[in-house]
């Protein structure tokens, strides 16, 4: 029973090639998360700003959008391989330039704006490539493993790193930050030489926006990966009720930092909660169903959370939520990945990453000005607003029957394996 509800790492064991790949992986991560401090940081010692803040964090939103798109093009045509080492190699030079300037007398502003843009840009080129290689490394029938054991490095390492960058900056300084960072980005880089060239099944070569428009194209002519590309964009707009954590504790719950701390804390222990028990979820015959209902029970917590009277009830509503959302996205990227043929891996990896990124903007736009419109109820409005899109999505996902469901694609066997 227990060896069903963890997260299976037998293929930590066996496939030599994914377990560099998430070595390196957590290794980028940690270097990022101790960024997302020291940008912050320094940007507001030299201006006193939130705006500047905001506006490098838009800067490099921005480049992660345009490097996701240009990245899903690249990936289809080209070595995965050499592209996922080109980008890691070219967003340490970004982290190196951000620490030498930090140790001008006068450090300079329009620096950290380009260079936010520069790692952000390059930054999701190699995730392009590295969503697209996937497959090919960890073999489709192991995607819903491969990306268990992903999502919950990912976890471990944002938890950590920015404490870790908050650590270093306070006992030596903004440039040991950057340079710790660029170490990472070294390291990732010699860890991942080890993988095998991943050449593509090559398309014919046209325009980068025309490629783009065949990726949609084929999203547009799939209608369970269409479903999924919608209800988990607006499980993605959900998240952003985080930037309403300060108005609930200040105006609802009566409480101050510590119990803000508390709530954004909430929502990533049940997303690795998520992450490490996720084993049930391996051989589902319906996953988009499940899915499904697990972005309905997401959007039921943002429900109660607006009808919360007292933190002690938005807790472990918050806790369900990430829960339930990690284990969505989990099938949400393997249902993608399962079903969509090489030619087209990196485009539309592209686009679930990029939707990802834009709906994330757009709700906490959207929450945030529903929020003011109506204080009380904003939370709850969009909560049931959510709750009964998603049951219509769970009743047309239960109304395609197994007969409509397009076949997943052949299994691919993993490319390194170790007895």
């Amino acid at each position: 029973m227990s060896a069903r509800l963890f997260v299976d790492i037998s293929l930590l064991r066996r496939n030599a090639y994914f377990r560099n790949l998430l070595i390196a992986r957590t290794i980028s991560l940690m270097s990022l998360g101790m960024l997302t401090v020291s940008v912050p940081v320094q940007v507001y010692e030299m201006t006193g700003s939130s705006v500047q803040v905001g506006l490098v964090a838009a800067l490099d939103g921005l480049g992660m959008f345009l490097g996701l798109l240009l990245g899903g093009v690249l990936s289809d045509l080209h070595d995965r391989r050499r592209l996922i080492l080109f980008a890691r190699s070219i967003c340490g030079i970004g982290f190196l330039g951000l620490a030498a300037n930090s140790l001008l007398e006068t450090p300079s502003l329009i620096a950290i704006y380009g260079l936010a843009f520069w790692d952000g840009f390059f930054g999701a080129l190699g995730v392009a490539a590295l969503m697209a290689a996937m497959p090919f490394i960890a073999g489709r029938e192991n995607l819903m493993q491969a990306g268990a054991l992903g999502m919950l490095a990912t976890r471990c390492a944002t938890i950590v790193s920015p404490a870790l960058g908050g650590m270093v900056i306070a006992f030596a300084g903004l440039g040991w930050n950057y340079g710790i960072a660029a170490a990472g980005t070294l390291a990732t880089v010699l860890t991942l030489l080890s993988l095998p060239r991943m050449v593509p099944e090559r398309p014919e070569v046209t325009h980068p926006l025309r490629m783009m428009g065949e990726a949609f194209g084929f999203l547009f002519r799939h209608r369970k990966l269409l479903m999924v590309f919608a209800i988990g964009t607006l499980l993605t707009i959900t998240t952003s009720i985080r930037i309403l954590f300060p108005a609930l504790v200040t105006n609802t719950f009566g409480g101050g930092a510590l119990e803000i701390g508390f709530m954004y804390s909430a929502v990533p222990v049940g997303a690795t909660l998520g992450a490490l028990l996720s084993g049930w979820a391996r051989g589902l015959n319906r996953p988009e169903l499940t899915m499904s209902g697990l972005c309905v029970l997401a959007f039921a917590c943002v429900v109660a959370l607006g009808a919360a009277g007292h933190i002690a009830a938005a807790m472990p509503v918050l806790v369900v939520y990430g829960y339930a959302t990690a284990i969505a996205n989990l099938l949400q990227y393997t249902i993608i990945q399962d079903h969509t043929p090489d030619a087209y891996l990196g485009r539309i990896n592209s686009l679930w990453a990029a939707q990802d990124v834009t709906g994330d903007s757009i709700g906490a736009v959207g929450i945030g000005a529903l929020a003011q419109l109506l204080p009380g109820a904003g939370v709850m409005l969009l909560g049931a607003a959510a709750l009964g899109l998603g049951g219509l999505f769970t009743l047309g996902f239960h109304a395609m029957g197994r007969a409509d469901v397009e076949p997943a694609l052949p299994a691919s066997r993993p490319v390194a394996e170790e007895g």
